[in-house]
């Protein structure tokens, strides 16, 4: 009886599911069909006058008209996005079958390049990529044409050239067409974005979309700043650049914000990015000024074509500040031999996360700005309270936190935030009957997750596992002890069966010719003092709080209209009577960015806090491994000096087949 109402409840959300699966694809397919008549002579001539006329009123002003078109559709499927995947949770508590691909795109989402300039790209992704290139020349070639249309009779009235007039128009359909690439550009850096998530992307793999679409647009907005400069000194008129006009398009705002996209686009240069990395990565928040700028140069009404990205990366980029400012619990640290540490965290039991997640961290005490991203270690199955990253000391930052760790006089507290984690909605690798593992040096952390995963699986009945090859390289052979790390120092992993998972590990040493016996190999393990202010590891959005941020996109944008309404109504309104001729762009404009930020600020933090609450009073959030529990020795360092040997995990090496001073072949370990 209990297995029928499952099974009909699993139906209900299913066609919940689909029902929201659909209803998005027919917003999404409209919204497109909205740029591709964009630059058509039916669009703003024709359709648009007759949607303003119909959506004007004394609430919103003209610049409804563009909110309804333009960001309505996105921030409603972003919350459908979210209510879908929170649909999804309720689905795997029913025990139902595989939740990837059951409208059957699944295949879209696997990989179908591997090599050539665009990398590893699904179907998917291919198809975005497509359908961007071709809105993109369709754009620029009918603005060109209509614009040209009319070039001759302009130039005679204007009593400018020809080529001048033809100049003027370049330049202002290309500026049109940046449109399209800046209200893209902040999809890909919303690493909780359930946009992303919904086609079967990530952020992390979507950041080369970032790099391209602001390449393009930068390219495109620089050639519409030059356009303008080139035919205001041929026509006489360079004093406009520095004009602020108090209605219409502001030219001083188009050239400070063109300035900072400038400046923040010069930093992108490989030999800075990669020999400068902070002034690459501080230079990057030039972006406030550049799209607050933006906003003055064109307008609100006209800046709401490219919100909706923008909007939801503000509620993205606010949540993860919240979370930032929180210090988390740091359990205990595993220093390796080999300048390598393992951080366990206490983590929310409800929180979890596929192999391969990363986290950002930052510890103060080293440095109160920088943040570095890890690959998650640990597997939420496995470790159901800790979560676990691996930090191999190759840089200033990283060689720090290993001296304070590895101190002959132990710390007993260590200061963290973490923002995260973050990853792919679903895996794949189970799927396989061999699963082929290749790794360098650190590179094995990713790969640690994934093993701890398979062993879950591997001790649960009816769960089929793959094969497992590990081809892992080292340097030298103190580096094998990173090996043990597939198990972690938590009791409760001794529950799962290594042994069922048919695990071959071949590890190789690559700058010795054999094992140096001098060596003494030993893992200490410091365990850390709890502070009562210090909390576990939660999720702030994403795969855990799917609701929550369904909740905060919806009440946020409700807010912001409803401040508008006011605004617009009780004072807008009286002075302008929805002419857009009196009341001056800058300060709607300025009002208008307020009262956004007023409206995240408020319905994000109500959530957080809320959310923050109720795991508190769900008993989610425990104090573990304190100073008293049996579980934890207690501050300072525990059997620091057990030697390798005598570890549970020593068996991993025993069973591994190392080979000493020789590289991977890794065609003959396939074959």
């Amino acid at each position: 009886m209990d297995s029928e109402t499952s099974r009909g409840a699993s139906l209900t959300v299913k066609y919940l599911q689909m029902g929201i699966w659909w209803f998005s694809v027919m917003i999404f397919v409209g919204y497109l069909m909205v740029w591709i008549v964009m630059p058509t002579n039916i669009f703003f001539p024709h359709w648009f006058p007759d949607i303003q006329a119909k959506a004007d009123s004394i609430y919103f002003g003209r610049q409804g008209t563009t909110i309804l078109i333009y960001t309505f559709p996105i921030l409603l499927i972003a919350t459908l996005a979210s209510l879908y995947f929170h649909l999804e949770q309720k689905r795997s508590n029913h025990n139902t079958e595989s939740k990837v691909g059951f409208l059957g795109f699944a295949s879209w989402k696997r990989p179908l390049l591997g090599t050539g300039p665009l990398g590893i790209i699904t179907m998917t992704e291919l198809s975005f990529i497509i359908m961007f290139v071709l809105l993109l020349i369709w754009s620029l070639c009918f603005y060109i044409h209509g614009m040209f249309a009319s070039v001759a009779l302009d130039a005679a009235k204007e009593r400018f050239h020809e080529w001048e007039v033809k100049l003027e128009y370049s330049a202002l359909a290309l500026g049109i067409v940046g449109y399209i690439c800046l209200a893209l550009l902040f999809f890909p850096v919303t690493r909780g974005s359930s946009i992303l998530r919904f086609i079967g992307l990530t952020s992390e793999g979507s950041i080369k979309y970032h790099i391209w679409l602001g390449h393009i647009a930068m390219t495109l907005f620089t050639a519409h700043g030059l356009g303008y400069i080139i035919f205001w000194g041929k026509t006489h008129q360079i004093l406009e650049i520095f004009k602020w006009n108090k209605i219409g398009v502001s030219n001083v705002a188009g050239a400070v914000s063109l300035l900072a996209g400038l400046i923040l686009w010069a930093a992108t240069l490989p030999s800075i990015r990669r020999k400068a990395f902070e002034l690459f990565f501080y230079t990057h928040y030039l972006y406030i000024v550049f799209v607050i700028f933006f906003v003055f140069h064109v307008g609100f009404s006209n800046s709401c074509i490219v919100l909706p990205g923008f909007y939801l990366f503000m509620i993205d980029r606010y949540l993860r500040f919240l979370q930032s400012q929180q210090k988390v619990r740091l359990v205990s640290a595993r220093v390796l031999p080999c300048e390598t540490v393992e951080l366990n965290f206490a983590k929310n039991i409800g929180l979890c996360y596929a192999p391969t997640s990363t986290i950002f961290i930052n510890v103060p005490s080293i440095s109160k700005l920088q943040w570095h991203p890890f690959t998650i270690s640990s597997c939420s199955d496995t470790d159901s309270d800790t979560l676990s990253i691996v930090i191999k000391s190759s840089g200033t930052w990283s060689n720090t936190l290993y001296q304070k760790l590895s101190s002959s006089i132990p710390i007993s507290h260590l200061d963290v935030s973490v923002e995260g984690p973050y990853g792919p909605a679903s895996t794949f690798y189970s799927r396989h009957e061999l699963l082929v593992l290749v790794s360098g040096g650190s590179g094995i952390t990713p790969f640690i997750s994934i093993i701890r995963s398979l062993i879950f699986k591997a001790n649960t009945e009816g769960s089929k596992t793959p094969r497992v090859l590990l081809v892992c390289a080292f340097k030298k052979s103190i580096d094998l002890t990173t090996i043990d790390l597939i198990l972690p120092v938590s009791a409760t992993c001794t529950a799962f069966d290594i042994s069922r998972l048919q695990l071959q590990i071949e590890a190789y040493v690559t700058r010795e010719k054999q094992p140096d016996m001098n060596d003494k190999k030993l893992i200490q393990t410091l365990w850390f003092k709890p502070n009562a202010l210090d909390e576990p590891v939660s999720a702030v959005l994403g795969q855990n709080s799917w609701l929550y941020l369904s909740i905060i996109i919806s009440s946020s944008f409700m807010l912001f209209l409803l401040l508008i309404a006011i605004l617009t109504r009780y004072y807008i309104y009286p002075i302008d009577h929805n002419t857009d001729m009196i009341y001056p762009y800058f300060s709607r404009s300025s009002l208008s960015m307020l009262f956004i930020c007023i409206s995240i600020a408020f319905v994000a933090t109500s959530a957080f806090l809320w959310n923050k609450k109720q795991n508190k009073d769900l008993g989610q959030i425990k104090n573990i491994y304190t100073s008293n529990s049996s579980t934890s020795p207690g501050s300072g360092y525990y059997n620091a000096d057990r030697e390798l040997g005598s570890l549970p995990l020593q068996s991993l090496v025993q069973t591994a087949k190392v080979h000493y001073g020789e590289r991977p072949n890794i065609k003959s370990k396939i074959i």
